[in-house]
């Protein structure tokens, strides 16, 4: 039992690690390109060529990690974390930004399934969703700490953050190497004689028309609509309001903060008191209605409250978004979040890009045509998304409580 807690620690900061490292980047890469005098299109595409990578490598790492073990491929995910960093911050050119994001997103990638298929190895069944739990907050830890840190520790050196993640993924990869046993028996792997398969495109298009299809859609498009935002703000605040990387990390980390509450406390009593369908319907509207406020924000007392209100919409939306996918899955539970997840994946890798692209035209551009997309989004969901079907029991209870 120790040694399981001290396995799931190391775990625990690698993750963290991770996450802060990609946290702190955030609020310092649209002043970093502004320094290689380049656009919000080469924003946009650096920030998308991270999940691009992800997308397509995280189930080839988890393949691998089931011929070859948990261990070696976490190693190599943490050490490529540490390089990827260390080149970033060493970058003079601006192909050499975009060589450094590409790396980080093809091996971090190793990072996240295979720690998950270490929990999956290492705890029973009852302690499992516990496990997970805890590697999800550890990512929680990285978001809301990690802009705070890059914004603060960049103001002597935009380089400096990049070598202080690199450093601790470092540390992180000693604790691995050292001190976490392999969690995969031999007996156990699987032959390397099969194909590594990567995204299945067939499937994901297959998706869009099964029964949980227009859910789907709706997990690429709250992502779309997150990123869409998150892709372009550094670079909008710069331009407009003459913000650095100090102001934009403390917005970022009071995004963190507000999205822990909201998913932590406020989705569950929500949902269980209106149901998945109407928060879903009340998040798309709030969303729309958070990107209209945010553009005659003029201070930044009021960018940060219109902000944080855009955030508390966007950020109900991918759990319940989730919760009512589950419900309505008829092909297994695995496949129905695998597809969610890839969905939004696609979002990650679609809204910098466009909200890039526009940028350059006008710097209000992302912000209407998000607002554009998300409301267009909550009209769909009133046509399409049907009305919540509780069981007869869970009615007559409301009705006895009433």
């Amino acid at each position: 039992m120790r040694a399981n807690r001290r396995n799931l620690t190391i775990l625990f900061f690698t993750l963290v690690v991770i996450m802060l490292g990609f946290g702190m980047i955030i609020p310092i890469l649209p002043f970093y390109i502004d320094t290689f005098g380049a656009s919000g299109r080469a924003l946009g595409i650096l920030m998308a060529i991270f999940a691009t990578m992800q997308f397509i490598f995280a189930p080839m790492w988890g393949n691998l990690s089931d011929r070859y073990g948990r261990k070696p491929i976490l190693m190599i995910g943490v050490l490529g974390n540490a390089i990827s960093h260390l080149f970033f911050g060493l970058s003079t050119q601006l192909w050499m930004l975009f060589a450094a994001r590409a790396l980080a997103g093809v091996l971090s990638a190793a990072t996240f399934p295979t720690a998950m298929a270490y929990i999956g190895d290492s705890t029973s069944s009852e302690d499992r969703g516990g496990g997970m739990g805890i590697l999800g907050a550890a990512m929680g830890v990285g978001m809301v700490l990690g802009p705070g840190m890059g914004g603060w520790l960049a103001v002597k050196s935009l380089s400096t953050p990049f070598f202080i993640a690199a450093g601790l993924s470092m540390v992180a990869l000693m604790f691995i190497s050292l001190i976490l046993p392999e969690s995969l028996p031999k007996s156990d792997r699987q032959s390397s004689q099969g194909e590594l398969q990567g995204p299945q495109f067939g499937q994901l298009w297959r998706a869009l028309f099964s029964p949980i299809g227009f859910l789907l859609f709706l997990a690429f498009l709250l992502s779309f609509g997150l990123t869409n935002f998150e892709g372009i703000f550094g670079l909008y605040a710069l331009e407009r309001f003459g913000y650095g990387p100090q102001q934009v990390g403390t917005i970022l980390t009071a995004i963190g903060l507000i999205t822990a509450i909201a998913q932590g406390a406020l989705t569950g009593p929500l949902t269980k008191r209106w149901g998945e369908v109407t928060i879903i319907k009340a998040s798309l509207l709030g969303t729309a209605v958070g990107f209209v406020i945010m553009l005659p924000a003029d201070t930044f007392s009021a960018v940060l409250i219109t902000v944080s209100l855009f955030i508390l919409s966007n950020a109900m939306l991918r759990p319940v978004v989730a919760s009512l996918t589950s419900k309505r899955a008829t092909s297994g539970q695995g496949v129905a979040m695998g597809l969610n997840s890839s969905f939004m994946s696609l979002g990650r890798i679609v809204g910098p890009v466009w909200a890039g692209f526009i940028f350059d035209f006008n710097l209000n551009l992302p912000y209407i045509s998000g607002a554009i997309i998300m409301l267009v989004g909550f009209l769909a969901s009133m046509l399409w998304l049907g009305k919540e079907r509780l069981p007869m029991a869970e009615i007559e209870a409301s009705a006895v409580s009433d």
